[in-house]
């Protein structure tokens, strides 16, 4: 018992061929408990990138506002390792495997005294560039694709990745931009309340920041809730307008 508290798991969340050994893990086990192994691979990797570029521009963002932590911990950069999260890649694997493909990276620590524009309006800049990167990702590789098809008749399997990423990069922006602590939509929602200026949204304010020690309960629930009481909340809150912008962006 003693050898197992004296065990220091920190060292695990620095090692980067301990992470290479958690991705590989996911893939192994994707590829063994589903019957579309080749699909089931694309959105893991389309995950992890759309994952890192979201973690990316939070960074970056932050930095460009005047708040260098990030920058500081290594984490404006596009190295997956650097922003991949212990529980977000558990889900990552189990809902890959169910056919959905969701997941998160490791939070990026922000200072938020320290924003240009005030603390909730600096923050809420911060949390918009992250899903605001995947929808960039997502117009981009559309528009490339589009443009390409034109000129070259692409691989199946490499046109099948690239409709993939598509999609996983979509699906993230939108479910990030659920305004439900702690996802970047609440903190967006923050800033717009803030921007009021008023007695009345100074107190909702306040409030609504009390939100924050119930968010992951609060987002259960809501899943839990469209799972038994047969309401497709998170079909109409990302699966629509995911598939409907990528149906204008694909031409699918």
């Amino acid at each position: 018992m003693d050898r197992f508290r004296r065990l220091d798991l920190s060292r695990f969340r620095q090692d980067r061929g301990f992470w290479l050994f958690v991705l590989a893990v996911l893939v192994g086990f994707a590829l063994l408990y589903t019957w579309s192994a080749v699909r089931t691979l694309f959105t893991l990797v389309a995950l992890v990138i759309s994952i890192t570029v979201h973690e990316c521009m939070h960074a970056w963002t932050a930095d460009r506002l005047g708040d260098d932590t990030a920058r500081r911990l290594g984490r404006v950069t596009l190295n997956p390792i650097t922003h991949l999260d212990p529980l977000g890649s558990l889900m990552m694997l189990v809902t890959t495997v169910t056919g959905v493909g969701i997941g998160w990276g490791k939070p990026v620590p922000v200072a938020t005294h320290r924003l240009r524009f005030g603390a909730h309006m600096g923050h809420g800049l911060v949390s918009l560039a992250g899903p605001g990167a995947n929808l960039a990702l997502a117009l981009l590789v559309a528009g490339i694709w589009r443009l390409s098809v034109v000129f070259v008749t692409w691989p199946t399997i490499a046109e099948q990745f690239v409709l993939q990423l598509i999609l996983v990069s979509l699906v993230i922006a939108f479910f990030n931009l659920m305004p439900i602590p702690p996802l970047d939509g609440f903190a967006v929602l923050l800033a717009a309340v803030s921007s009021i200026g008023q007695v009345w949204s100074r107190r909702l304010l306040i409030w609504m920041e009390g939100l924050y020690r119930y968010g992951w309960m609060i987002l259960f629930g809501i899943v839990l809730l469209s799972q038994l009481a047969s309401l497709p909340l998170i079909q109409w809150l990302i699966g629509r307008p995911a598939w409907v912008l990528y149906a204008l962006l694909t031409g699918q």
